[in-house]
């Protein structure tokens, strides 16, 4: 689209339109499910550095194998809720502690 002799684009200059369009899907709940993935990975990751272990050291006190500890620390992998504790109780010889909120209070 050349606008005439000067060789300039037509649209040149003007705000371009949206290039993503927003998915019905459920893109939200994959993003959401990510976030939380990253910061459980970082704080393992920060915990197991704070104790001076290598992936390899964690891996063998838990049970586990580095390349998970990796996958999980750089959040590529899921975790189960009995590997994330043997993880904190063994590898890391922590506690988790872990709070459900109310997102509102229902009312009658």
């Amino acid at each position: 689209m050349k606008n005439g002799k000067s060789g300039v684009p037509a649209n040149y200059g003007k705000q371009p339109g949206p290039v993503f369009k927003k998915k019905k899907t459920g893109v939200k709940n994959v993003f959401e499910s990510e976030i939380k993935s990253l910061s459980l990975g970082s704080v393992i990751q920060e915990a197991r550095k704070f104790r001076q272990l290598t992936q390899q050291a964690l891996a063998l006190r838990s049970g586990t194998t580095k390349s998970y500890i990796s996958r999980i620390e750089n959040s590529g992998s899921d975790i189960r809720f009995s590997t994330l504790m043997k993880i904190i109780n063994e590898g890391l010889e922590a506690k988790l502690n872990f709070a459900v909120k109310e997102k509102k209070l229902l009312q009658y």
